[in-house]
């Protein structure tokens, strides 16, 4: 997939170029496989796959270029004539397709290369009729302007501009290889997976790789670390240490654990000092200031800065999906942030920050950002099973006592953390399947470097093959998700309420149309998302009741079902809704089919916020 190179074009120069022009003390963390990914460019446009079909003069996957084409956020296209009017066609002449893939290509260009790249201006000048030469020229353009990325970082670094730090190798959760019973005590219901095993070694390999890495291309070690998703634990921490690091950063909600109550102090925890990401801030430039024109945004943000009186106050954010749903890339907003917060506060970097005197931690709860524990990678069936391949394919080459550099490598590679992300509950992806047998193939290729024939439990589908069965979680806080059809940002149903449906049914003989439920509300509106067979969910009536009271709601069925209902509209604030799907006179299919979905419309979620 592009999204490295597109990021590359759009954000990962931005960035930092921004900062620089603005004098802001500003962090950046670069994770090890990003870096490699930006550097494997260096080779040309064979490394990418999207890439090397654009430079086909007659493409063989045009269903995949115009799938990537068509992933660009609204505010992207803004000013794009062309490309919109492109964009809603279904049927693309060879002429109209050549258009389609130099305009996304210029939409993904970043501020930095409309203001300085004269081929880039020119051919948004020039708007139609593009040429194959053009496009080639372009792509080999953007792809020697990719090599020029880490060079920046690295002088802007050397020049005291910026802030770099790191994260284990393959973005694994260290506290998990160290060892998962960690997980229980973050959330004492946990279910653990069977037989599992320290995997320490690899965690320090995780952690010098990462360090070899950076120093390599930084010409120093690192400082600091960001744990992969802010994941911290007692055992991880001492062995940051060991490797040196200084500092690393994890979420507030952590610190509220751990019983420390000031989150805006930096702390010392076996003398290392961690800072805690104010979740609040950080979350509103994610997620929030997008919606809000930049002025009165900055405005917003720094009353709330003003509210808290001379304490430190880390601002932890994703470093380039928030900004193509900004205007101008996000431009405005970070110029006006950076000098707003130049002239009003004391502006500092995390190594500033280290300098500053800190509090002493008695104790460390373990936990990540994603409510201060490890559910999203480990406790499901699923998620579970992932690991017992990780745990048993490990203790074979233990075992055997085979050391092998490729070995070792893909077991780095099946440790990332996001194979266990999107096992299991809670999260959705249309490439599952991929996931899946990318994550198996890891561990197959171990065995077949052993000499040894796989098992065969490895080439069963992780994803499906469990025995299924309905559970619920209950919603975490409010969302406010986009009624599209679509699930327009990763993040909008993060905070909802989930049901499997996979599992039930309410009728024999037939397959269940809706898969899965999310649920969740906000100050206005209770919202329901319904994922499975949307083709056949077009030519159906969904039907959603309270209390046998038939709900007026807006409906929109694209990838996904959304519906938002007007909480004015419910009789009461306490009942049970169902879910009634009709197709040709007759419900085919009544939700949830185990399990009552109950609503408080007072909910109070400060309660789940540290659970």
């Amino acid at each position: 997939m592009p999204w490295v190179f597109l990021h590359s074009i759009k954000d990962y120069y931005d960035m930092p170029w921004i900062a620089s022009k603005m004098d802001a003390k500003v962090t950046f963390n670069l994770t090890p496989t990003l870096l490699e990914q930006i550097l494997l460019y260096k080779k040309g446009a064979s490394v990418d796959r999207f890439l090397y079909l654009l430079l086909q003069k007659e493409p063989e996957n045009r269903e995949f270029i115009l799938k990537v084409c068509k992933s660009t956020q609204p505010v992207m296209r803004q000013g794009f004539v062309r490309y919109e009017e492109l964009y809603e066609k279904e049927e693309l002449s060879t002429q109209e397709l050549l258009d389609f893939e130099v305009l996304f290509l210029l939409c993904w260009c970043g501020n930095f290369l409309r203001e300085n790249n004269p081929l880039v201006q020119k051919l948004i000048a020039k708007e139609r009729n593009f040429t194959y030469e053009e496009k080639v020229s372009l792509i080999d353009e953007l792809l020697a302007f990719v090599a020029t990325i880490i060079p920046f970082y690295a002088k802007l670094y050397r020049a005291k501009k910026i802030d770099l730090s790191t994260t284990p190798y393959y973005h694994p959760i260290v506290p998990l290889l160290l060892d998962v019973s960690v997980a229980k005590e973050a959330d004492p219901n946990i279910e653990l997976p069977h037989n599992p095993i320290s995997l320490r070694d690899d965690a320090k390999r995780h952690i010098q790789k990462a360090i070899d890495l950076f120093t390599k291309l930084f010409g120093s070690p690192p400082k600091g670390f960001w744990p992969a998703e802010g994941a911290v634990d007692a055992k991880s921490v001492a062995l940051y240490k060991e490797f040196g690091i200084e500092w690393i950063a994890t979420d507030e909600a952590i610190a509220k654990r751990s019983g420390q109550t000031n989150i805006y102090t930096p702390c010392t925890y076996q003398d290392m000092t961690i800072f805690f990401r104010d979740h609040t801030l950080s979350d509103l430039i994610g997620f929030t200031y997008k919606n809000i024109e930049a002025k009165e945004a900055v405005e917003d943000f720094a009353h709330r800065i003003e509210g808290i009186d001379e304490k430190l106050v880390c601002i932890i954010v994703d470093g380039e999906n928030a900004w193509e749903y900004y205007p101008q890339n996000g431009y405005p907003f970070l110029s006006k942030l950076y000098s707003t917060l130049a002239k009003t506060t004391h502006f500092i970097r995390m190594s500033d920050a280290k300098r500053l005197k800190a509090a002493t931690m008695q104790k460390l709860s373990p936990g990540s950002w994603i409510y201060a524990n490890f559910n999203t990678w480990i406790g499901d069936e699923e998620k579970n099973r992932a690991w017992e391949l990780l745990f048993a394919t490990k203790r074979e080459v233990l075992r055997i006592g085979k050391e092998d550099p490729q070995i070792a490598q893909h077991f780095l590679k099946a440790e990332c953390s996001d194979w266990f992300w999107w096992y299991g509950k809670g999260h959705y992806t249309e490439y599952a399947k991929e996931f899946d047998e990318l994550y198996r193939s890891h561990l197959i290729t171990i065995y077949h470097l052993l000499g040894l024939p796989h098992p065969k439990a490895l080439d069963i589908p992780i994803i499906g093959a469990h025995s299924l069965q309905t559970f619920i979680n209950k919603p975490k806080n409010y969302i406010y998700p986009v009624i599209d059809g679509k699930v327009t940002s990763f993040f909008e149903w993060l905070d909802a309420g989930f049901i499997d449906e996979r599992g039930g049914g309410t009728m024999q003989n037939v397959s269940n149309i809706i898969q899965a439920i999310y649920y969740g509300q906000n100050e206005e509106y209770f919202f329901l998302r319904l994922d499975g067979d949307m083709q056949t969910l077009k030519n159906a009536t969904i039907h959603i009741y309270f209390e046998q009271q038939d709900l007026p709601c807006t409906i929109a069925i694209d990838k996904i079902a959304e519906i938002a209902i007007d909480k004015r509209s419910f009789s009461k604030l306490q009942g049970v809704i169902e879910i009634a799907i009709e197709k040709n006179g007759k419900i085919v299919q009544m939700l949830p089919s185990l399990t009552q979905l109950v609503v408080d419309l007072n909910e109070d979620y400060t309660k789940n916020w540290f659970i």
